[in-house]
């Protein structure tokens, strides 16, 4: 009798822990987001980033239900591609220390860099074509730009001076 009721206990405590991570985000206040979100993990975090981001993705789409886990496959794997390739190039240096080849080098490889971006793009785009429309594809692209520059406008910048283009 012990050993089912504590079994049962701990069963309710899983429970009452899975829903505790079960959060109405529209009805808390950014205050109270910013503290759940402070609280969990780096692991969790990064998984519930990944929620919003497709849920968000999902419903701008309007893809079928029918649809959505084959396309978000798809997707998750296109961005982790993305980064990936992004992480061959590290941006993090002073172009006015560096020599006259060296900075060459730099463009080169930035150059290689792009285009592996814009390729992968292009076989993603004819992946996520055999799922969802073409139109829906562009949509994407298009959303993926405004996320881009909604997180740049929100990135403190190193230093207050305009960066050069």
């Amino acid at each position: 009798m012990k050993k089912i009721l504590f079994m049962l206990l701990i069963i309710y405590g899983f429970g009452l822990n899975a829903q505790k991570t079960d959060y109405d985000w529209k009805k808390m206040d950014p205050k109270q987001r910013k503290e759940v979100i402070n609280s969990l993990s780096p692991e969790e975090r990064k998984a519930l980033l990944t929620k919003f981001r497709n849920n968000m993705v999902m419903d701008n789409l309007d893809i079928d239900p029918g649809d959505k886990d084959e396309f978000t496959d798809i997707y998750n794997e296109y961005l982790e591609s993305q980064k990936q390739i992004k992480s061959q190039f590290n941006s993090n240096f002073n172009p006015d220390n560096l020599s006259d080849d060296e900075a060459k080098a730099k463009l080169q490889q930035s150059f290689e860099v792009g285009q592996k971006l814009l390729d992968n793009r292009k076989k993603y785009a004819d992946k996520m074509q055999q799922v969802i429309p073409c139109q829906k594809v562009l949509k994407l692209f298009q959303t993926e730009g405004m996320m881009r520059e909604k997180v740049n406008e929100r990135k403190p910048h190193r230093d207050n001076a305009p960066r050069q283009r």
